[in-house]
């Protein structure tokens, strides 16, 4: 780690530690109860109709729970400075950590895959800031990438 983040560990806690050490263990999120702060420092991804309301829409992936779960673990995995916090397989949940490159800031990234008809599924992304008040739009580009990435990966429509 590098000596400035050690430095800023100092105030902030978190930020003196690597990986998804240095924060408080992850938990199950109950997606149904998600609140929101009134902070401009998270973002949301989930399908139409999902409360509360999200800045980004996601899809109906035509690929069933287990396999969407596995390919956003993947894109997780691909993602630099990003860790493992706690994986729930019944849930089909996954928390990780992602620490920015400088001042190793840590975000929060709950992603929740849900059944979604017959074959397919619903995903929810939901990304926050453990520090400040503002996250100068980190959190929704994380989103973005990160649903590009899996977009990338499924096959193509033909092959599903």
């Amino acid at each position: 780690m590098n000596p400035l983040a050690w430095l800023i560990g100092l105030v902030l806690p978190a930020c003196g530690f690597p990986a998804a050490e240095g924060l408080p263990p992850a938990q199950p999120i109950d997606v149904a109860h998600i609140v929101r702060p009134s902070t401009p420092n998270t973002a949301l991804a989930a399908p139409d109709g999902f409360a509360p309301l999200p800045e980004l829409a996601t899809p109906h992936y035509p690929v069933p729970p287990d396999r969407l779960f596995a390919l956003v673990g993947e894109v997780a995995a691909s993602q630099p400075r990003t860790f493992t916090a706690a994986i729930y397989p019944a849930q089909l949940q996954g928390q990780y950590v992602a620490r920015s490159a400088i001042f190793n800031f840590p975000d929060l990234i709950m992603v929740q895959v849900q059944p979604d008809g017959a074959d397919g599924s619903g995903l929810i992304v939901y990304s926050r800031s453990v520090y400040g008040q503002s996250d100068l739009g980190v959190n929704r580009k994380r989103i973005v990438a990160w649903l590009a990435a899996l977009q990338a990966k499924l096959p193509p429509s033909s092959e599903r």
